[in-house]
């Protein structure tokens, strides 16, 4: 688009940002369900979500590589079954008495799709409730694999809007 400037020459507008296309319905139901098992505490079926070569992270910074700087979260699959066997256990004092938790997913956008592979970015408030009510808020990246078994998590990142300031215990998932 051209306009004039106040000194009577064309200039060039930049092109308003277009919407990026919507996300397909079962992928969306794929990341409500992964929510919903993270906050009703149902770990082992959470860790079945996700595949072989995973990748949960939580960086400090949104620019950070997690391969050269320390993060929240940085789990392989191997980590993340760690994780989750330390959950079941019952037995993190961080989570004695264990948190209730709701989260919302919002504004879900289709970023890249590549063969059987879809990114997913959206917005997102977890509310956990421990002895007092704490908000989490953030941005959330999930690579999403379909395959003969259906859906598959590739990675999970949560980029939280408080990163930069202190952030309480991550003894849950987020």
């Amino acid at each position: 688009m051209t306009t004039t400037d106040h000194t009577g020459q064309d200039t060039q507008q930049p092109a308003a940002p277009q919407p990026l296309p919507p996300v397909d319905p079962q992928i969306a139901a794929f990341l409500y369900l992964e929510a919903r098992l993270a906050d009703e505490g149902r770990y082992s079926e959470w860790e079945q979500l996700w595949a072989e070569d995973a990748l949960y992270w939580v960086p400090f910074h949104p620019d950070d590589d997690p391969r050269r700087t320390l993060s929240y979260i940085n789990d392989n699959r191997r980590r993340i079954h760690s994780r989750v066997a330390q959950l079941n256990t019952g037995n993190r004092h961080a989570q004695t008495p264990p948190s209730v938790m709701r989260r919302l997913l919002s504004n879900m956008e289709l970023l890249a799709q590549e063969g059987d592979t879809v990114s997913v970015g959206s917005n997102f408030a977890l509310f956990e409730y421990r002895n007092q009510q704490r908000i989490w808020a953030g941005r959330v990246l999930h690579t999403v694999r379909q395959g003969p078994g259906g859906y598959s998590l590739v990675s999970k990142i949560v980029h939280l809007t408080n990163a930069q300031g202190p952030v309480e215990t991550l003894a849950f998932l987020i």
